[in-house]
């Protein structure tokens, strides 16, 4: 397998040695990879065949299980995935290699708990070094999802197991389109999206964790740029009712539901040790500062979902002055 595809606003390209290997990421992927082209990569990764060790002889520790050694930052089971990364900052294009090196543990876990290896797997060789590399350009990452909405886009955030994603794919079932289901990065104005599947009750794909299970995003675009922000809230009301949302209290939102992510829960560290091994980028990624521009530029919202069933993000959004026509 090589092939490219957009993550975070960068151009990645992955070209893996071992078939297994191809289709996992195959999977997480859909129809967003493509042919590789002639355009050069922003990030580039090797899934390499090799299974021997990284030559770590005169390697400075950074942390457990990262070193730095000739200008590249090694990480040994990288964010619990059973890969280790070695990844080299040249110029322009980052530079990852990956070989499969479980501990004992991890090479358990990957058969006893397939969605788990799944998720960590896709985050150590797509996700999360793109989402690194995009942070050199100010882009954070956020617990959030672009979709349009009757004309205008829509910046959809809330915490996890809120009902994002059931919205989100009414919406595109209803032929607007979205940037991801999940995550993007952005740097206040632009959201662009990572590729992932849409994990809901009855998905029919892979199964994951809380009853969920895979089905691609219909319609997925790279990035779209939201000109109103939506944050959602459940309570055990029985319908759901929309109000206007001070920007204060939008921004908290988003920040909060950002580091509450569970995808992002090993991410932090992650980006941490590079920043520091390779000098470049911030040590921590400017969620905050992202999220207050966001909320100060965009009219915010706050959706409070309730019991009934068949909530239509159209529909409610046209109750309010959010969305004009």
């Amino acid at each position: 397998m090589r092939a490219a595809l957009t993550q975070a606003g960068e151009r990645l390209v992955v070209s893996c040695a071992e078939p297994w290997t191809a289709r996992l990421l195959a999977e997480a992927g859909a129809d967003a990879w493509h042919p590789v082209g002639t355009e050069p990569p922003d990030v580039e990764v090797v899934v390499s065949a090799d299974r021997a060790a990284f030559d770590l002889s005169g390697a400075e520790p950074l942390t457990r299980g990262a070193y730095l050694r000739r200008g590249a930052v090694l990480l040994t089971n990288a964010v619990g995935s059973g890969f280790d990364l070695r990844l080299r900052a040249e110029g322009e294009r980052l530079a990852v290699e990956a070989r499969w090196r479980p501990p004992t543990g991890e090479r358990l876990a990957a058969r006893a708990l397939r969605s788990r290896f799944h998720l960590l797997a896709r985050a150590a060789l797509v996700q999360y070094p793109a989402l690194w590399w995009a942070g050199r350009r100010g882009l954070a990452p956020l617990h959030a999802a672009a979709v349009t909405v009757d004309g205008a886009t829509c910046l959809l955030a809330g915490p996890g197991g809120i009902g994002r994603s059931t919205l989100l794919l009414r919406a595109v079932a209803a032929g607007e389109r979205a940037c991801s289901d999940n995550l993007c990065a952005s740097e206040g104005i632009w959201a662009h999206g990572l590729v992932e599947p849409v994990r809901v009750q009855g998905g029919g794909g892979r199964r994951m964790a809380y009853g969920r299970s895979e089905q691609p995003l219909p319609g997925r675009v790279d990035a779209l740029r939201p000109d109103l922000l939506v944050v959602l809230r459940r309570t055990d009301q029985d319908r759901p009712a929309i109000a206007p949302l001070d920007p204060v209290a939008a921004a908290r939102a988003v920040t909060a539901g950002t580091y509450m992510a569970g995808e992002l829960r090993r991410y932090w560290p992650f980006a941490a040790t590079l920043a520091l091994g390779t000098g470049i980028g911030p040590s921590h990624p400017p969620v905050a500062a992202v999220a207050e521009t966001l909320a100060e530029r965009l009219p915010a919202h706050e959706i409070v979902l309730g019991t009934a069933p068949g909530a239509d993000l159209a529909q409610l959004l046209a109750h309010s002055a959010a969305v004009t026509s």
